[in-house]
């Protein structure tokens, strides 16, 4: 449970009595490549910190092409938030990219927690804040950035993204098609 806490203090410093209410609620889990944290149109009650793999959160159309709207990395809270907030069913679906360790919280039990707890009351608040700042990123980068751009700067944040999932999730996550990604890779590996 060390590396739930130290990725809980790197979020925001929080005392040893309120990490030992989260650690309370928190169960060790490992699922298989495909797993399914939280499906469309489903209620989902977790939320999760991810500690090893990759998790995407996806759109699918009515052709069931997927549209990948983020890639969660280690020390990464995923889960439908959502859902969790509103009570109603997801928008997304959260698949498990690899094989994912990750530690599994109930999102009631949290909240129950926080609304007499002002250290978890101001985690959970910067948690959304990091959560919207994340998204404004996200926007911006589509908006302004070109595929080559957003390209490098995933490579960044997973240097070894690809030999962890397959050319077309990429390209999925770029928004752009597996032909563009193709192209992009050729153009900069040939410098």
């Amino acid at each position: 449970m060390e590396y739930l806490k130290n990725a809980f203090l790197r979020i925001h410093p929080i005392p040893e009595e309120s990490l030992e209410k989260l650690i309370s609620i928190a169960s060790i889990e490992t699922y298989e490549k495909g797993y399914l944290l939280a499906e469309v149109n489903k209620f989902t009650k977790n939320f999760y910190l991810l500690k090893k793999g990759l998790v995407s959160s996806f759109y699918s159309d009515q052709s069931s092409k997927k549209y990948i709207r983020t890639i969660f990395t280690p020390g990464s809270t995923t889960g439908c938030l959502r859902s969790l907030i509103e009570k109603t069913p997801c928008n997304l679906t959260y698949d498990c990219l690899t094989e994912c360790e990750v530690y599994k919280f109930d999102f009631q039990k949290f909240e129950d927690f926080a609304k007499d707890d002002i250290h978890l009351t101001n985690l959970y608040n910067k948690v959304l804040k990091n959560l919207y700042l994340q998204l404004e990123s996200k926007i911006y980068d589509l908006a302004v950035l070109n595929a080559t751009e957003r390209y490098l700067d995933m490579k960044k944040e997973i240097p070894n993204i690809e030999n962890l999932i397959p050319q077309y999730q990429i390209a999925s996550y770029l928004n752009i098609t597996p032909v563009q990604l193709s192209r992009i890779r050729k153009e900069i590996y040939s410098k």
